[in-house]
């Protein structure tokens, strides 16, 4: 994990470390996945699925009062002590003991990690655990995850409406969004003269050539290029995604690319040694707290848009502790907490109100409370069948050449 790039406090007193957490979530390769072919493969079996029947169990939550959350790091409020604060809030109106872990630093990883227990039916430990969007879908593709009980979660009224219906849980039944971002394209100003706001000039400008970045990250890399092409990212054929790495292929080929990143473009892109990339928003709120000169756009084809969700794994004993915490977080006040400190697009209604009280330049920041005119811009990525992902994933890691 790299340092975060800007640990200086704001005039709040809040520290702002989100990019580091997302340094695990990208540094290990496509959507968090392992980089190599091999090692992604070794994390995809589908034999020993739970069974409706099988993935419930008693629920411990008026006995015990405690839910087990893991997360990832850095991706939650922490005062100087490493105390959370919203945390201890939770702790002392409900009475419910968080033992919360910062256990996952990778999607691939912590998905190995558990699939033991929960194909052969055994509880993981966990009562919340956050998975990207395409490993979300697969714990439900493999009926992993329990149903939510939204009697429990009256908060979850205020999900975005943006956020409402991903393709792979359209009625939000197995997942809350954590938290979400934008990608698009960040520009050191400094290097360009100007902002890229086309992924066309990005791939062809002669004066890019050999200073632009991609991510290893398939469904945002592939995305942008997709809509650029006219192609659209949530419904398209194996022709289509063809022509895509056809396209990474001429880039590449042209010398137009220096290099493919996860996480790590964004200090080469601070230094200028990148002059422009596809680029996660929180990276670039980051950047921008030390230099307003770098940039992030959402292109004018359009971007993408992802979520980290909360899911119930199969036999959690405290379910419904797990939801009054997933409740709490949903509170705009307690959100507003959280999205100071990460940086990331709140999904809870109402936080950007409630940031005033906290960071009134943050409540008016695009890249963590986007407008609906930002919003209408940006686009999901088809989550077929894992199986049909993998090959997918797998072609697009040889095209990139790893």
């Amino acid at each position: 994990m790299t340092k975060p790039l800007s640990t200086n406090p704001r005039p709040t007193g809040i520290n702002h470390p989100g990019l580091a957490r997302r340094d695990f979530l990208r540094a290990v390769g496509v959507g968090g996945m392992a980089v190599s072919g091999a090692g992604l493969l070794s994390a995809c079996g589908t034999e020993g699925t739970q069974s409706q029947e099988t993935k419930q169990a008693e629920d411990v939550s008026s006995k015990e009062k405690v839910v087990n959350f893991s997360n990832w790091p850095l991706y939650i409020d922490t005062d100087d002590s490493g105390k959370h604060p919203t945390l201890v809030q939770f702790e002392k109106k409900t009475g419910i003991k968080v033992d919360y872990v910062e256990e996952i630093n990778g999607n691939a990883d912590f998905y190995a990690k558990i699939r033991p227990q929960l194909s052969s039916g055994q509880p993981t430990g966990s009562d919340i655990v956050v998975f990207s969007n395409d490993w979300a879908a697969r714990m439900i593709e493999e009926d992993f995850v329990q149903e939510i009980d939204t009697s429990n979660i009256p908060n979850a009224k205020n999900l975005l409406a943006s956020l409402q219906s991903p393709s792979f849980d359209p009625d939000r039944k197995y997942t809350l969004p954590w938290q979400s971002g934008l990608t698009g394209i960040g520009t050191n100003t400094k290097v360009t003269g100007r902002e890229i706001t086309s992924v066309e000039e990005l791939l062809t400008a002669p004066d890019l050539k050999g200073k632009i970045a991609l991510l290893t990250d398939m469904t945002d890399t592939v995305g942008l290029i997709m809509l650029e092409m006219g192609i659209d990212p949530e419904d398209f054929s194996q022709g289509e995604f063809d022509r895509a790495m056809q396209k990474i292929t001429d880039a590449v080929d042209a010398g137009q690319i220096r290099q493919f990143t996860g996480n790590d473009y964004a200090p080469q892109l601070a230094k200028g040694n990148i002059a422009a990339c596809i680029a996660w928003s929180g990276d670039i709120i980051q950047l921008q707290f030390d230099d307003p000169k770098v940039t992030f756009a959402i292109p004018d084809a359009g971007g993408m848009l992802w979520s980290d969700n909360m899911q119930v794994p199969a036999l959690a004993s405290h379910k419904a502790n797990a939801e009054k915490l997933m409740n709490y977080y949903y509170d705009p006040k307690v959100a507003a907490e959280v999205a100071a400190w990460v940086n990331y697009i709140c999904p809870v209604e109402g936080a950007k109100e409630a940031m005033r009280d906290i960071d009134p330049e943050l409540a008016d920041n695009e890249l963590i409370f986007p407008s609906e005119q930002t919003l209408s811009k940006v686009h999901g990525f088809m989550l077929p069948s894992w199986e049909e992902r993998e090959k997918l994933v797998e072609q697009f890691t040889q095209t990139i050449g790893l």
